[in-house]
């Protein structure tokens, strides 16, 4: 038996190493996994299949505009609850949560700033605040966001990322369509050119009001966006829809869009097409 006893000691157990959380995340549209901290180098996009992830309001800022050049404007405009409505909350309370929860006071953050020493009125749509979704205060943003534009003589771009109208605000909340969309339409008789920017997603009334009236319509690849969302669709006329329904670049097949740019290449292109169609002495 002495012949199946160890004569040398085995290697020595190591001490299991800790890997801390969120270094990695997992691409939805590839299934990639990828070193976080070189997506945020990417710009949150999968350097695989391009995909575009999700990034805050405040990330666009420093992709479009120039440094340091973002002064925000009505910053200090609040929602309130004129319906007093409550479902398994209060509307009152889901504010102040979003507030807390995003540090904004608004789905919507407007001011001004330059691209490549062209001053432009920004517009930048946040939905981790209810899903980006337009009450009243965002749609007088936008309208003071295009008021603002007008006074100066400048452009406006207004990014948007939204899941629709706010329901907790009803009627009031529908009204906005119209009111963007009449704004907008003044804007356009003075011939300052409105770019829009849809991301993932821009769907519900914002889709079917400000985000679709841009002079130029831009999207980021493979955004959804539409009115309804396609189940509801599929469900509603009982057939399969196409492949690739509601994406950027089913849409632009379609003629609803421009163009679609990655990241990347945002701030290039639309200083190439403000300087197009746009001259600050007109």
């Amino acid at each position: 038996m002495d012949w199946f006893r160890r004569t040398q000691q085995g290697l020595a157990p190591q001490a299991k190493k800790e890997v801390p959380d969120g270094l990695w995340t997992k691409c939805s549209q590839c299934g990639e996994i990828i070193f976080r901290k070189e997506l945020e180098k990417n710009l949150s996009v999968c350097p695989k299949c391009k995909f575009h992830f999700f990034i805050p309001c405040e990330a666009y800022i420093e992709i479009l505009l120039d440094e340091g050049s973002f002064q925000e404007t009505d910053a200090e405009l609040r929602s309130v609850d004129p319906l007093k409505f409550k479902d398994t909350k209060r509307y009152s309370d889901r504010i102040q949560e979003a507030v807390k929860r995003t540090g904004q006071s608004e789905a919507i953050i407007i001011g001004r700033g330059t691209i490549e020493g062209i001053p432009v009125v920004l517009g930048l749509m946040d939905f981790r605040f209810f899903g980006g979704s337009v009450g009243s205060v965002v749609g007088e943003k936008i309208v003071r966001a295009i008021d603002l534009s007008l006074e100066n003589n400048i452009p406006l771009i207004i990014v948007s990322s939204s899941g629709g109208m706010r329901m907790q605000e009803g009627i009031l909340s529908l009204m906005q369509m119209a009111k963007t969309s009449a704004k907008l339409a003044q804007l356009s008789r003075t011939g300052i050119p409105y770019i829009s920017i849809l991301t993932n997603p821009t769907t519900g009334g914002t889709s079917a009001s400000f985000s679709m009236l841009g002079d130029i319509i831009l999207a980021e690849p493979q955004a959804l966006i539409g009115f309804a969302g396609p189940r509801v669709i599929k469900q509603t006329i009982g057939q399969d829809l196409p492949e690739g329904f509601q994406r950027s670049e089913f849409l632009l097949e379609h003629g609803f869009l421009d163009m679609i740019v990655g990241r990347r290449d945002l701030k290039k292109s639309i200083h190439q097409l403000l300087t197009l169609l746009w001259q600050p002495e007109q």
